[in-house]
Parts: C-alpha cells; structure tokens; sequence
C-alpha cells in the first residue's frame, strides 16, 4: 500500500470514529468547493445567543457563587430537587471518561449501536463490557448503560421502562447511567426528575448539542445528593471555566428561548426527512437535531455528498446508514438540496 493509500485510510477511519471531524473530511477530499457544510453532528446549527459576558469571568478563577448558580439554574432546567444533585463538568465527554474510575464494575451491558464512548470508557478501566439489544439481555451487569433518545436512531425508551430497569439493578447494587443528550425538550422522556426515589440511577445531560455551543464544554452528572458530591470531588476545584459558568446561567434560565428552538428544531427535522425520502434515502429515524438516513448506496451517498463539500456521519458497523445533521441557514439548504437531487 502506497502513503497516499496510506493516509486516505488513516483520514477515513478518523471520520468513521465520530462526527465533527471535518479537518479529514478536508484533507481526504481536498477538491470540495468550500465552505464546508458540517452536517457530521447532532449540534444545533443556530446557537443560543451568547451576548456579553462580565469581564471577571475570564481574569478571576470561577467563584463559589457562580458555581452554585449554575447547579441551581441546571436543577431547575433539568427538573431535579436540589442543586446538591448536580455536578457541572467541562464537558459530558469528561463525565464518561470519569465514572467508570468512581464506579469500578466488573460487567457492563450497554444498550447500543449507539454513542461509542460509553463501551470503550467502561472497557478501559477493566470491566467486561457487551452490547446488548434491549433491557431484557442485562439481569447480570453491574452498570447498565443507556442513551436516550439513542445515538444515532433516536430510540426511546419508556421511563417507567428505565425506573423498572434501575429498581433492579438497586437491589443488587448496581447503577442504571442514561446518557440524555438529546432529551431537550422532549416531554415526559427524562429520568432526571425520578432520581431521589430511585438511588441506583445517574443520569448525563449535555448542555453544548441543544444550545449549538459544543466549544462551550459543558455537561451535567444528575443524581442523588451523596454520588453528585463524589462526582464533584473527583473533578476538583474550577472544573468549569467562568465564561461557561456565565453561559449556562443565562442560557439555561432561558425557556423561551429553548421553546422556540425546539420548535424550529422540529420544522427543521421534518423537512430534512422530506429531502432525504425525495432523493431515495429511507428517514430510519432520529432526533429534532439530527436525522438517520438508510440506503444500500450509503457509502457512495456519503462519498457524493462530501465531494459537494458537505460532511455527513457513516459507520462502519452498520454501512446502510448515513447520519445528517440540520443545514443552519438557507444557503446550506440549498446546497444541500442540490446535492441531494
């Protein structure tokens, strides 16, 4: 094999890793007209209005009382009891790497496909991890990890399906973790607020995907008050930047802001799903913020449209999907369409 052959498959083995990963979209495809249009991702393309922000929350190390404003503002966006059941993190991605440490298992059942960081977190620190298909194939796992709505179908799962699953697992010690980085805005989907009756439960939200600010880096472990407190002494003092603390104030106190989103989340979906069934490509799926397509052609779909220079999402371990983000204005929607028809 050849270094160009070489590189091409370096560059498309890191795209098949995650979305976002537009650098080797640009290399491997170096003819593509640009801008790029990044649809690789599940991030909202119109981002919540950031505004000015104090000056001290870049010159000062993050104060107590921003800290605490920020769980406060969290507790009550993510509608659990108190602030003492939040932990801030720079980032979920963070929280992922971290629990498997706090929480040592000797086997974890994660309920996929779905989002990859899960299994290889958990597989690291030592535990026996498997994937299992739904919740009836994890009776003898110690941490039963699930994302939902799932990464990348948007399969939900009832929560009195889950609160049954961590009831379970409480009985004999172990922990239900549910990943819900896309539940913004979904009523009657998170778990969140059933947390101080369950005990064996955790739950992750993210703040970056529904505000479109990913470079923000910022998460949320939720659960009861004693795991919330381990989870903030492992993290350390300052673990959240002051302009992010100052963000997701602001942003998640915001309600309307966050209706009219979804509203135009969903809009955005439904016409993204009308594109996708007109040029042949099956909807299989999805979330307001992003769209799962199926086709036998995926991988020549995929290679067409970064060509066009748009980046989708493909994956190797199921080569008839293609994940599409949303176009962020009218200029990508029309690009789009075009290379679509």
């Amino acid at each position: 094999m050849t270094h160009r052959a070489e590189k091409a498959d370096a560059l498309r083995s890191h795209i098949l890793t995650h979305g976002g990963n537009l650098e080797s979209a640009m290399a491997l495809y170096g003819d593509a007209p640009r801008p790029w249009i990044d649809l690789s991702t599940g991030i909202n393309p119109v981002p919540y209005p950031v505004g000015d922000l104090p000056a001290d929350c870049w010159t000062r190390l993050p104060s107590r009382a921003a800290e605490e404003a920020l769980a406060a503002a969290a507790a009550k966006a993510y509608g659990v009891s108190s602030a003492g059941m939040v932990a801030a993190a720079p980032g979920t991605q963070a929280l992922i790497q971290l629990l498997p440490r706090l929480r040592p298992a000797r086997r974890v059942a994660v309920l996929g496909p779905t989002y990859g960081e899960h299994a290889l977190a958990w597989a690291a620190a030592g535990a026996e991890v498997r994937t299992v298909a739904s919740l009836d194939g994890v009776a003898d796992a110690d941490v039963v990890v699930v994302v939902n709505p799932n990464n990348p179908d948007g399969r939900v799962l009832a929560a009195a399906d889950l609160r049954a699953a961590a009831a379970d697992l409480g009985r004999s010690g172990g922990l239900l973790v549910v990943d819900e980085a896309f539940a913004d805005g979904l009523d009657g989907v998170s778990l969140a607020p059933d947390l101080d009756a369950l005990g064996a439960a955790l739950v992750l939200r993210s703040f970056g995907k529904t505000y479109g600010l990913a470079g923000v880096r910022l998460g949320f472990a939720l659960a009861p008050a004693p795991e919330a407190a381990r989870i903030r002494a492992a993290l350390g003092p300052w673990a959240v930047p002051g302009p992010a603390l100052a963000i997701g104030v602001r942003a998640l106190a915001d309600r309307a802001w966050l209706d009219a989103a979804m509203a135009r989340l969903r809009r955005d979906a439904d016409r993204l799903d009308g594109l996708l069934a007109a040029a042949g490509l099956r909807p299989a799926g999805g979330t307001p913020l992003f769209r799962l397509a199926e086709t036998a052609d995926a991988g020549a779909w995929f290679d067409r449209l970064a060509r066009a220079g748009i980046l989708t999402r493909p994956f190797d371990y199921a080569p008839r999907w293609l994940r599409f983000g949303l176009p962020g204005d009218a200029a990508a929607w029309a690009r789009l369409e075009r290379a679509l028809a």
